[in-house]
């Protein structure tokens, strides 16, 4: 990057149905498509029309891990996005608008105007407004117009009438830039030189739909909820042509059910939804649990209770996702870190589900969902599945088949429906080994510790998959404790730390249940403090670590100090760097106050 920058953080705000999003979208796969790293956040109001929108790019060279804590530029396409946005502008920045709409001061940054509307009207061509500012945006930050027009191209291309529209629109916007302002371009964004290999970029709900699909997932069932509803789009248009099958059904309940429904038939099978949705799902996730049927449900996390903010990032639904349901109903719990982690993580938990026949919660939020990540080629040659146990031919002989037989393991083999033999029944009542109810203090404490034996088999397994990460200084006293989405800013703002004399080491988990508890306690070893940065009010997984780990925190005298946040937004590194710095402070006598992490 040019002008001193690593990366170039890039806001683009207006009114719903402006094109915000296809602003953001296309110019963040004309640098991908330009061999540059991108990350990506986008919010939007619930409504269908109107209200603000705003979608943030992180634009790089080099691995891009979060948002970012401030923004280098800032797009407005209107007067309310400059107004709501000007304040996070860096000083000097740079500030793109729409000069028929967007009249701003002399505020002390970079000012580009482009008439967008005026342009758009010259072409009568409202709806191309939007790609004129696209073109303007690449020729301001000095990505090739070729790849820029094969990204309009591919993406709008279906409306074959409207593209040499769109294409003149984009042309319009570059040529403006180009006569205007070729004399003092801001910080350019420097595409490495030669060709460079087409990216792979994708959405989270994207990236989870592809996992789920190599994991052998043939059948999906769905009711649409924001912010889980991508998911479901991809899987209908890429599960019927491998064979699979995808419906839309009447609401949520149904939709676990119907995926229990082929589960039981055979079939590897999955749900999507949000917290809401979840909530709903509750009660057959736990007659999946009592009946041992494989099953992934993945939920998409959204701010607040109720329906909240649909739009709205959020890790509040932990403590659902861990213990929601009458009684005791154990379940498996991912939660994957990164759009890349989203596809692999979907591959351990379709391989959980049918090694322990059980239900897996996938827990994933709105901000990895709908961020955009360029991320490396995946490997599928290393991808290796796991079907679940079926019953041997003989087995039905000597008494009948034994569904719910008592192993070691807890596992028993599961027969599919129309294999000789191998009658059982499957339903919520307690249950023998055949299936049929049986009420009895023997049986129920029989079965109740087989289906606990699952996820103790599962844990002695998890210690062996890669589904923890721990970084940073091994000897520090201060230690940082998370999962899911908030990783990313944690590495970032672990770089910084590097560069004073605090010590601090991080351990990610993306399993929780079962937790890694050896990884877990080998980490808390020598730590004074650990920060558990969280998208909740609560600070949940703080509260679970504590919990799970008195025995060590107490002992060792470790201070656990929550860093809650539940605005709807993602953390920034900034967030973290400055906990950091208060627990230096605290815990090291004041040695650290002159010390400020780039905040």
């Amino acid at each position: 990057m040019s002008s001193n920058h690593d990366s170039l953080a890039i806001r683009m705000g207006g009114e719903s149905g402006e094109g915000i999003v296809t602003i953001g979208e296309v110019f963040v796969r004309v640098a991908a498509r330009s061999g540059l790293e991108v990350f990506t956040f986008r919010t939007y109001p619930a409504e269908i029309m109107g209200g603000h929108v705003v979608y943030q790019a992180r634009i790089g060279r080099d691995r891009v891990l979060s948002d970012g804590d401030e923004i280098d530029a800032l797009v407005a396409l209107n007067e309310e996005a400059y107004e709501k946005h000007i304040g996070e502008l860096r000083p000097g920045g740079t500030l793109i608008y729409d000069s028929g709409t967007v009249h701003p001061p002399d505020d002390g940054h970079d000012h580009y105007p482009v008439p967008v509307t005026e342009i758009s009207q010259q072409l009568d061509f409202s709806r191309g407004k939007n790609l004129v500012m696209v073109g303007a945006l690449v020729g301001l930050h000095g990505l090739p117009m070729e790849r820029a027009a094969e990204v309009v191209t591919s993406r709008l291309g279906k409306y074959e009438a409207l593209l040499p529209k769109n294409l003149e629109s984009l042309t319009r916007g570059l040529n403006h830039v180009r006569e205007h302002f070729i004399d003092r371009l801001p910080p350019q964004l420097d595409p490495p030189p030669g060709e460079t290999p087409e990216r792979l970029i994708m959405t989270g709900n994207q990236a989870a739909a592809l996992g789920a699909l190599a994991a052998g997932c043939r059948f999906y069932s769905g009711y649409p909820i924001t912010p889980a509803t991508g998911l479901m789009e991809f899987m209908a248009q890429n599960l019927p042509p491998l064979g699979g099958k995808v419906v839309q059904t009447e609401d949520e309940i149904a939709a676990i059910t119907m995926a229990m429904g082929a589960s039981f038939a055979g079939a590897k099978a999955m749900t999507a939804t949000s917290g809401p949705g979840f909530a709903l799902m509750v009660e057959a996730l736990g007659h999946a649990s009592m009946t041992e049927v494989p099953l992934v449900v993945v939920d998409v996390q959204r701010a607040g209770p109720s329906t909240g903010m649909p739009t709205k990032t959020a890790q509040a639904d932990l403590f659902m996702a861990l213990y929601a349901g009458n009684d005791e109903a154990p379940r498996l719990v991912l939660a994957p870190d990164s759009v890349e982690d989203c596809f692999y993580r979907m591959i351990d938990a379709f391989n959980l589900a049918e090694a322990y026949q059980m239900p897996v919660v996938v827990l994933s939020d709105q901000a990895m969902s709908a961020r955009v990540e360029t991320i490396p080629d995946i490997d599928l040659s290393s991808i290796k599945l796991v079907d679940r146990l079926k019953p041997e031919p003989n087995e039905s002989d000597n008494g009948g088949y034994r569904r719910y037989e008592l192993t070691e393991s807890g596992v028993s083999p599961m027969a599919i429906p129309g294999m000789p033999g191998m009658f059982y029944t499957a339903e919520g009542l307690e249950h023998s080994e055949k299936g049929a109810p049986d009420y009895t203090p023997e049986m129920h404490r029989a079965m109740t510790e087989k289906r606990h034996r699952k996820v103790d088999a599962a844990r002695q397994l998890i210690q062996r998959l890669p589904v923890s990460d721990r970084w940073g200084d091994p000897k520090a006293e201060i230690g940082i404790m998370g999962w899911g989405s908030s990783k990313g800013a944690v590495r970032e703002a672990m770089e910084r730390v590097e560069a004073s004399k605090i010590r601090v080491e991080a351990f990610y988990t993306r399993s929780l249940i079962p937790m890694p508890d050896e990884l877990v306690r080998s980490f808390l070893k020598g730590k004074r403090a650990i920060i558990v940065p969280e998208l909740n009010y609560r600070g949940m997984f703080a509260n679970v670590l504590e919990h799970r780990y008195s025995r060590e925190i107490v002992h060792n005298g470790i201070r656990i100090i929550h860093l809650p946040k539940y605005d709807g937004l993602p953390f920034r590194p900034v967030d973290i760097c400055r906990a950091v710095h208060r627990a230096a402070i605290e815990l090291m006598d004041g040695v650290f106050k002159e010390w400020e992490p780039g905040c």
